[in-house]
């Protein structure tokens, strides 16, 4: 316990949002959105006069990052589904390879990929019982 709920004291934000962010897997989460993120602005890339436009008339350019992006945010709202998120976010990761300037330059695709597999493997801490206390021995 916190000295300052023993105290009776509210605890910080600080310290609800690491509390809340223990309970998900956050950064599986956010590496996804920024995977999906950076895929969209080398998507809408301009070097110069030459610009970098991929896929169906860029649909696909557009499409996947932002899918990408919303299941970054299902896996830190829901993280009971956090292993068909990260999965879905794995296949739509490396489709990118092919619909979004190699995956966002392999860069996006890497972070979605490293997202995807933090989020499948992420697994709640066990809750301690107050049953469950432990035994002396004699």
């Amino acid at each position: 316990m916190t000295a300052a709920r023993h105290r009776g004291q509210r605890p910080s934000r600080w310290a609800r949002f690491r509390a809340w962010r223990r309970r998900r897997p956050f950064v599986g989460g956010v590496l996804i959105a920024l995977g999906g993120i950076e895929m969209f602005l080398s998507g809408q890339l301009e070097l110069g006069e030459l610009h970098i436009h991929l896929g169906i008339e860029g649909l696909q350019a557009t499409i996947i990052p932002l899918l990408l992006v919303l299941l970054g945010v299902l896996v830190i709202a829901m993280p009971a589904h956090r292993i068909f998120y990260g999965v879905l976010a794995l296949a739509v990761g490396l489709y990118s390879i092919v619909g979004v300037n190699l995956g966002g330059f392999l860069v996006g695709m890497l972070l979605t990929s490293v997202g995807g597999v933090i989020a499948v493997s992420w697994l709640p801490k066990p809750v301690a019982s107050l049953d469950a206390a432990p035994e002396e021995a004699s």
